[in-house]
């Protein structure tokens, strides 16, 4: 909410009391209690009449520290809450002097100031890196409306920037922007969101998470440009300061503290195909899909129903449309000895011409209003209601229809929708409606994640979920929604993936192609590049179809190169999962996370790391021009052979079938030899690559099973001009290639063979000892 009228003045309507003085500072086991009031009340007669600030500081793990500010502590607290990880027994220190109260947690410390000078203050190791100071902080009631309101503002340094709050499509740095956490069907193309993250990070090393699953109202540097200002609708606030000290370390404390991403299955990372929404299908369709792929040569992993795999204005029933599908459990069945996993699309809804409805209001399965009617409207489906699943019998139902179409053959299911959820409703377990529009996101995917870790476990379990709440990252894959076919959509498409990336979200993934409208060939084949070089790739439409001959011959050209690409590429791409799957850092990151002490890599949203040494910087342009910005050091195109320096920009231009890729110096590559599927062997028939190793360095590559166990590790250490390579593991029939370097002058261990990126060295033991 806007609070402020300028410098000076306030919206009117408000009345604003704040926090001005301590008056008592208590320690209640582990902790720290400060009253303020909102005047000098050291005299008695003072202390009548007026307002006192409960502000509790605690630690819930180790360098995070909660701050909760209340008015009033009496109201009834109604649930839902986040999936916090509070640790038990977390050491912190405090002390209470005569000038201020101060709790340690680690490295990380909040200080609040006695005397005159109203402060919050938040220290690592003793220098501020954040807090709030006089006025910044209080409680607003609307003389208008009647709401009231507790708001905090923690300050911005000069230079700080902002990122995260889930997965916004507007300019990736926050600086500047009004932002409301309440998720929408918004498609990518505004400033709404499915995936409303009350959860920031900085590029000075902390993060903060406001720990409200109703709506949140963020002004970043706007309201106050050097300021971070939120507010809740209540008697009180709570938040929480997450010490890094680097934006990763930040994403290893959050997710520590909200739940880690889990580590999808390998065969999730291939490509996915469906068909499409709104486009006309049945068995004969699918298969001359399937047909067409495999004529072509096309690698594909995964083939996906879309809604029409029910009856129309009966979604979601869970019963395949007997018209279009008459034998579902033999086509599935079909389809899965041609290699493939399945997926079908669900909803959280049911339209009101569905058999079942009857039946799930008469069991009071479905979301009610106050007078005991089940709450509908007739946007998506007529007389659509909602699963209500704060019920645990409801619950139940919906996972046995899940259930039977697992037992069929069905892989994995595609969590559409949950961001409409009303809040002139009655839940079952008496949960605030505010509390659960989005939180609803949270519980609707963990129940279908909880089915498929039953009944596949949970290294098989992966969906493909639009809409998400904090800890839903627990449960991936996340898509990013409804985009349009332009160039355009495809960069606004990429700035929600790094922005969802840095709110805790290991992997992500979006509509290849575009969904709306039916791109021109050029902008999907540069769309084909970029999603093969995601965490996941799915091509899906809207009203046409996303297989690539439906666009040109060369789309076809494209589709292949690049899916045999990645599927070379898994020995490093599941490596970079079980990272974050172990870390909650994202597989496709922002260059500011990258590299943190790179102010030129702050505002970049047209590039990205894929992993720790793979720089991605997608082409959005039919004429193949692209500007990218090299970090720091030596990098080597992928698969060119082209040497550029760092701490530059470039200006290249591409055709269809490349795109800036760049790996990083001193990097020891791993390439599988397959180039059909995404899970196979990787250790065996390994072919590393060494970049640029410069002398004194050591370059480490582990290779994981599907377990994501490393089972095969290589490294290459220089002293000089010799390179000491050592195997260690199960690996098989490996190489490596020398990149960039054509002639050595003694070998040892090995025999080597010239290739047109450099020497390759097949090895005849587990040493090497090469000299330059």
């Amino acid at each position: 909410m806007k609070i402020s009228d300028g410098n000076w003045l306030i919206q009117p309507g408000l009345t604003l009391i704040n926090p001005i003085q301590v008056f008592d500072v208590d320690q209640q086991g582990s902790e720290m209690v400060v009253y303020a009031a909102p005047r000098d009340v050291r005299e008695r007669t003072w202390q009548l009449d007026t307002p006192l600030f409960t502000l509790r500081f605690f630690s819930p793990q180790e360098g995070i520290i909660g701050v909760r500010i209340a008015h009033f502590e009496g109201g009834i607290e109604k649930g839902p809450h986040f999936p916090l990880n509070i640790a038990q027994d977390v050491a912190v220190a405090i002390d209470n002097t005569q000038t201020y109260a101060e709790l340690r947690s680690g490295a990380l410390a909040v200080r609040v100031t006695k005397g005159e000078a109203w402060a919050i203050d938040f220290l690592r190791n003793g220098e501020r890196i954040t807090g709030s100071q006089l006025k910044n902080s209080g409680y607003v009631q609307d003389g208008n409306s009647g709401r009231k309101y507790v708001f905090e503002r923690l300050d911005l340094g000069v230079g700080e920037t902002v990122y995260g709050l889930g997965e916004r499509f507007t300019a990736l740095v926050r600086n500047g922007q009004s932002v409301e956490t309440w998720n929408r069907d918004g498609g990518t193309s505004t400033e709404q969101a499915y995936k409303n993250i009350p959860f920031y990070l900085t590029n000075r090393g902390y993060g903060v998470l406001v720990s409200h699953p109703q709506a949140v109202e963020f002004e970043i540097g706007s309201e106050k440009v050097s300021k971070v200002q939120f507010s809740v609708e209540g008697e009180s606030l709570e938040y929480f300061v997450i010490d890094g000290p680097t934006p990763q370390a930040v994403l290893n404390r959050y997710t520590r503290f909200t739940g880690r991403p889990a580590l999808p299955p390998a065969w999730s990372f291939g490509l996915w195909l469906t068909t499409s929404f709104t486009t006309n299908y049945d068995e004969a369709t699918v298969n001359s899909f399937i047909d067409g792929m495999a004529e072509r040569q096309l690698p594909l992993h995964v083939f996906h129903f879309d809604c029409f795999w029910m009856k129309a204005f009966q979604w979601c029933d869970f019963e395949w449309d007997p018209v279009t599908f008459p034998d579902p459990a033999g086509m599935i069945k079909r389809l899965k000895e041609r290699g493939l996993k399945i997926c079908v699309w669900i909803n959280p809804y049911i339209g009101q011409k569905s058999p079942l409805f009857r039946e799930l209001k008469e069991k009071g399965y479905l979301l009610k209003r106050a007078d005991g009617s089940i709450w509908q409207w007739d946007k998506w489906q007529p007389g659509l209601a909602i699963y209500d699943f704060t019920n645990p019998q409801a619950c139940q139902w919906y996972a046995d229809k899940l259930n039977t179409l697992v037992a069929m053959g069905v892989d994995c299911f595609k969590t559409d929708f949950g961001e409409r959820i009303p809040t002139d409703v009655v839940w079952h377990n008496g949960a605030c409606p505010q509390k659960m529009h989005n939180h609803y996101a949270y519980i609707y995917n963990e129940m279908v994640w909880n089915v498929l870790k039953d009944k596949v476990g949970e290294q098989e379990a992966v969906l493909f979920a639009r809409s998400a709440s904090v800890g839903a990252q627990q449960f991936p894959v996340h898509w990013g929604g409804d985009c349009y076919a332009t160039y355009e959509s495809m960069a606004e498409s990429l700035r929600g993936g790094l922005s969802i990336g840095l709110s805790g979200f290991g992997f992500w993934s979006h509509d290849i192609g575009g969904f709306e409208n039916t791109a021109p060939a050029h902008v999907y084949k540069r769309w084909c590049a970029f999603g093969l070089l995601s965490s996941h790739s799915r091509l899906h439409g809207s009203k046409s179809y996303r297989v690539p001959w439906a666009y040109d011959d060369e789309s076809c050209d494209v589709v292949r190169f690049f899916t045999q690409l990645k599927c070379r590429l898994m020995p490093y791409l599941y490596r970079q999962a079980v990272a974050a799957n172990e870390s909650g850092v994202p597989m496709m990151r922002a260059m500011m996370l990258a590299f943190p002490d790179d102010p030129a890599c702050d505002y970049l949203d047209r590039q990205y790391m894929l992993g720790d040494v793979l720089l991605v910087a997608p082409v959005f342009s039919e004429a193949g021009e692209v500007q990218f910005y090299l970090p720091e050091g030596r990098w080597t195109h992928l698969w060119h052979n082209d040497l550029l320096d760092g701490s530059r920009w470039h200006k290249q231009q591409h055709g269809f079938m490349s795109l800036p890729v760049y790996v990083r110096d001193n990097t020891l590559l791993a390439l599988g030899d397959n180039d059909r599927r995404p899970d196979y062997a990787w250790h065996q028939g390994t072919a590393f690559q060494l970049f640029q190793l410069d002398d004194g360095r050591e370059a480490v590559c582990e290779v994981p099973d599907s377990r994501g166990e490393s089972v095969f590790r290589l490294s290459a250490k220089r002293e000089g001009a010799v390179i000491t390579v050592r195997a260690d593991g199960e690996g098989k029939n490996w190489t490596l290639c020398l990149r960039n370097i054509m002639q050595i002058t003694h070998l040892q261990g090995a025999t080597a063979n010239r290739s047109e990126t450099g020497l390759v060295i097949t090895p005849q033991g587990t040493e090497v000892y090469i000299t330059l």
